[in-house]
């Protein structure tokens, strides 16, 4: 249903927060909350440290999930966007950080001297291969009793 492909970027601006689903070679599952930025609604931006869990397991695996959702909602009330992807150390940290400064409030934004060499942090980005949006259980526009993952596409290939 590409005419609910608006949620996506609509999600992805509305909230602030992800939910990062890592393994590492193991196969042993982690997830970690992230603050991120999206660039169009095909790849997430963020910063965490390379020694962290979650920042290890992507360096042994790349492929992850990762889940967008307002934890503020009602029971009920919950709309989220769940995605596939695959990440890695970004290739320019400068422009992620723009991203992620322009969401960020005076007084709090990175800088060049948070990230690696210098600082303790890299900048990540994870290319999104597929979206999933959240159908509630009982969404009169679907047949579904208890809660469903819906895949959507853009419209005409855009992203």
């Amino acid at each position: 249903m590409n005419d609910m492909w608006a949620e996506v970027p609509w999600l992805l601006a509305d909230n602030r927060y992800a939910v990062l689903g890592t393994a590492d070679r193991h196969g042993r599952p982690w997830v970690t909350p992230v603050f991120y930025a999206a660039r169009g609604a095909d790849q997430l931006v963020w910063v965490s440290a390379p020694d962290s869990r979650h920042s290890r397991n992507l360096a042994e695996r790349p492929e992850m999930a990762i889940t967008v959702f307002d934890s503020h909602a009602p029971v009920g009330g919950a709309e989220a966007l769940y995605l596939e992807a695959v990440a890695a150390p970004d290739q320019d940290p400068g422009a992620a950080l723009a991203l992620l400064n322009a969401r960020l409030p005076a007084g709090k934004e990175l800088t060049g001297d948070d990230l690696a060499p210098s600082g303790p942090m890299l900048a990540y980005h994870a290319d999104v291969r597929r979206h999933y949006l959240l159908i509630r259980g009982g969404d009169s526009r679907f047949d579904n009793v208890t809660d469903a993952r819906l895949l959507v596409t853009p419209p005409n290939g855009a992203g």
